[in-house]
């Protein structure tokens, strides 16, 4: 199992904690320090099931400034998600070929 995961965020700390107490082994990548490499995030978007635009912080500074209003392809999206990892929703876990937010964190309890 892995997390994608900012210490920073309330909602990424208690999705790891519930991964924790499963007792189930978990890696922790720091995305803002790591991003993911493109194939990486276009695959963990596939396995969310979602488009790239719907896994935006909308609400960053860096969206407001240089996103806002404009019309991007997806794979401009992801590119844009890797230049600027705080653009990505959080956390994001992983496990095997499925994937889902942790906002809620219980969504995880899915994958558990």
């Amino acid at each position: 199992m892995k997390i994608y995961h900012n210490p920073r965020c309330s909602k990424s700390r208690q999705t790891l904690q519930l991964i924790r107490e499963s007792g189930r082994p978990v890696e922790i990548v720091e995305y803002l320090n790591a991003p993911p490499t493109f194939e990486e995030l276009k695959s963990i978007i596939d396995q969310l099931g979602i488009s790239p635009e719907q896994l935006l912080r909308k609400n960053e500074v860096v969206f407001k400034e240089r996103f806002k209003d404009k019309k991007l392809s997806d794979e401009e999206w992801i590119q844009a998600m890797i230049d600027h990892p705080k653009l990505m929703e959080r956390p994001i876990v992983v496990e095997g070929d499925k994937a889902v937010l942790g906002r809620p964190p219980e969504n995880v309890k899915s994958l558990l």
